[in-house]
């Protein structure tokens, strides 16, 4: 299954740990030629040898995604070594707030938490689309999250805002270079059980989190991984500008 993703090129950035590292492997397992990408080198370097261990080649890569230069040195050092990107998923992102009234929202956790989310995603949009481009095809897939299709008096408002800002901007990437051969798509997961996820959701709070998804269960990095070979393959060739929810249809109720 996803043939047609054997040998392409696939970066996907803030992958050293949690959603990023299973999308990484996944790729990996089905024979694409996997970029990581991180800040931390230790946790990267670990996902690096697990790409490896499925049986795929790996290149490890550091930068600031929010920075336009480290985004463009990351794109020429992966040209260089790997060539042009096939598949770009940009997985990098993190919340710096906690649930607040807005009146009492720091002016320095908004900005972080846009400049972390939705800033970096569309500068690395940015660097690599024109190859994808010049060359007629590629796929960008987008990582936002729950938080950000539905409001909640509980939610991180800066984060959710945010990743509310990453799927309009996905749709309006894939109406813009849908002509030139190249989709674009968003996932948008639910509570995941990452590795920290796991530490931190426990007893009664994971029941009531568990209660409040129709699939009474919480998501893992698998059910968000799958998705992304999906809408990087052929498999899906005409959908373009989706917000795919990987919910549990929590955002039906």
């Amino acid at each position: 299954m996803y043939e047609d993703l054997r040998d392409r090129v696939v970066l996907v950035t803030g992958s050293s740990r949690g959603i990023g590292a299973a999308v990484a492997v996944a790729f990996a397992e089905v024979g694409a030629r996997v970029v990581v990408h991180g800040r931390d080198e230790v946790a990267l370097d670990g996902v690096r040898r697990r790409v490896e261990a499925a049986g795929a080649s790996a290149l490890a890569v550091t930068g600031d995604v929010t920075r336009s230069a480290d985004l463009a040195a990351m794109r020429d050092r992966i040209t260089a070594e790997f060539g042009a990107v096939d598949v770009l998923v940009t997985s990098a992102g993190s919340s710096s707030s906690r649930p607040t009234p807005i009146e009492e929202i720091d002016e320095e956790d908004w900005r972080a938490d846009v400049e972390r989310n939705l800033t970096s995603t569309f500068l690395t949009v940015k660097c690599f689309l024109p190859d994808m481009k010049s060359r007629g095809s590629g796929v960008i897939l987008t990582l936002s999250s729950a938080a950000g299709r539905r409001a909640s008096a509980r939610t991180l408002v800066a984060y959710g805002a945010a990743k509310a800002g990453v799927q309009i901007f996905t749709q309006d990437l894939a109406a813009q270079v849908g002509p030139a051969g190249i989709r674009a798509n968003c996932i948008a997961p639910e509570t995941i059980l990452t590795e920290t996820n796991e530490k931190w959701i426990q007893g009664e709070q994971r029941q009531q989190l568990i209660d409040m998804h129709p699939i009474r269960r919480l998501g893992t990095v698998d059910d968000v991984s799958r998705a992304a070979l999906f809408l990087a393959s052929e498999e899906s060739g005409w959908i373009s500008g989706v917000v795919l929810d990987i919910a549990g249809g929590a955002t039906l109720v």
